[in-house]
This record gives C-alpha cells, sequence and structure tokens, in this order.
C-alpha cells in the first residue's frame, strides 16, 4: 500500500514505493503454514521500520541511481533473547493497543530500540504483511526516508546487542551476497556485512526491494551457503 510520498523524496528512492508483493522474497513454505495457522489461533501482528538515508541525488552513474551515501537502519537482537536471539532485523515490535496504525507502531518501536527521532522519519509506503512462523507474527513493513539522519544507540541493552546504520554499497557489493539454507531447507537471500549476516525476514526484505528499484549489481544467486555455518562466520548461532 503506498501512502502520500513526502515532498522531494529522492528519485532513487521513490521507485521503490509501490514493488509488487512478489518481489519481497519470502518461503512458499511460510506462507502456506500462515493461511493453515491463521484457521486455527489468533496471529500476532507486528510492523518494522525500514529506514533508508543518503543524498536526494541520484547517482547516475551507479545502479537505479542509488547515492554512495544510501544506508539502512538495522539491529541486532541481544543474544540472550528468547526468540531470534542474536538476529539482525529492521528496528520494530508488536503493535500497541494505543498504536493508531502499523507506521505508528514502527515509530514507536524503532524509538524505543535505537532512540531515533519519530518526527525525522518520513514513511512513504506500507508493503504487504509478512508471516514470521516461528513467533506467529504477521509483519507489516514499512518503508520510510531519513532526510537527516540523527543519532542512533543500543536503548535496552536487554533486548538490543547492536544498533547500525550500515552503508547500502557494502551490503549490496556482490562479495557480500549469497543464499543460505537452513538444515530444514528452508533458503534465504542473505549479506554478510561490517561482521552481521543479515538472514530471513530482513535479507527478503532488502533483497526484493533493491531488485524492484534496480540497485542491484549482478551477484552469485548460486553460492548457497548452510546457514549454521554462514552464522557461525561472525559468531553467531541459531
Amino acid at each position: 500500500m503506498t501512502i502520500e510520498l513526502p515532498p522531494g523524496l529522492p528519485p532513487w528512492l521513490a521507485v521503490a514505493a509501490d514493488p509488487p508483493e512478489e518481489t519481497i522474497e519470502t518461503s512458499g513454505k511460510a506462507r502456506a503454514l500462515r493461511r493453515i495457522m491463521a484457521r486455527t489461533a489468533t496471529l500476532r501482528q507486528a510492523a518494522v521500520l525500514v529506514l533508508f538515508g543518503g543524498s536526494p541525488e541520484a547517482d547516475q552513474r551507479a545502479p537505479g541511481g542509488l547515492p554512495a551515501d544510501a544506508e539502512v537502519l538495522l539491529t541486532q537482537r541481544a543474544a540472550t533473547m528468547r526468540q531470534h536471539r542474536g538476529q539482525v532485523a529492521f528496528p520494530g515490535g508488536e503493535v500497541d493497543a494505543a498504536d493508531s496504525g502499523p507506521i505508528a507502531t514502527a515509530l514507536r518501536e524503532a524509538n524505543e530500540e535505537t532512540g531515533l527521532d519519530p518526527s525525522s522519519v518520513e514513511p512513504f509506503a506500507v508493503l504487504p504483511t509478512l508471516f514470521v512462523s516461528p513467533s506467529r507474527f504477521d509483519v507489516t513493513p514499512v518503508v520510510a526516508y531519513w532526510r537527516h539522519p540523527g543519532g542512533v544507540r543500543v536503548v535496552d541493552e536487554s533486548e538490543t546487542e547492536r544498533v547500525a546504520r550500515v552503508p547500502l554499497a557494502r551490503l549490496l557489493d556482490p562479495a557480500n551476497r549469497f543464499v543460505v539454507e537452513s538444515p530444514l531447507g528452508y533458503r534465504s537471500p542473505a549479506f554478510q556485512v561490517d561482521g552481521m549476516l543479515v538472514w530471513g525476514l530482513t535479507g527478503g526484505i532488502l533483497s526484493g526491494i533493491s531488485k524492484f528499484a534496480g540497485w542491484d549489481q549482478e551477484w552469485d544467486q548460486q553460492d548457497i551457503r548452510d546457514l549454521e555455518a554462514a552464522l557461525a562466520a561472525v559468531g553467531m548461532t541459531l
């Protein structure tokens, strides 16, 4: 769902405002499982903030006009968390009864996790809800532009281990991209950057947006690595 675009939204980012649902790379098994579980259980609702920063001017020499300073905000969950421990994710979390919608949820959670100022964020798209089977969450990605990025930090060390503004040039470098496969056969686009492995829902969203927006460089999609080994390479475990 596209919302009203902020005035002056960079052209390299505006193209990502309304990607078709099938561009967001998630597991077909997860979609099938969601249909089954929705008939037997109440699914929990959540939202995440997919926040991009960077120059308003496109770089005509780069794929999709992506400027050299383009970045995305990511967090790494604390290793002590019960679910998704140590996993790299977008800021976000469960819907609160007082939230007016997914945008409000994503901004509130991002503020609580990273200390960012919600007034500095310009949401411009709400993507189709995606199902995360291990936690039974329906997750709504909210895509936004950070025109004037401010300071961010780990607010609660019991929940978040790291907050990072990751350069998209490094994230999308073909040398840092591959596919991971879990012991159960689940496959996901993956990025290894700044000592982090980005995969799963987060990797799928980033991969889908980048492909649709034209930011991709050619990378080896046949490079399929064992998920546990890829996590171990950055000091993480399942």
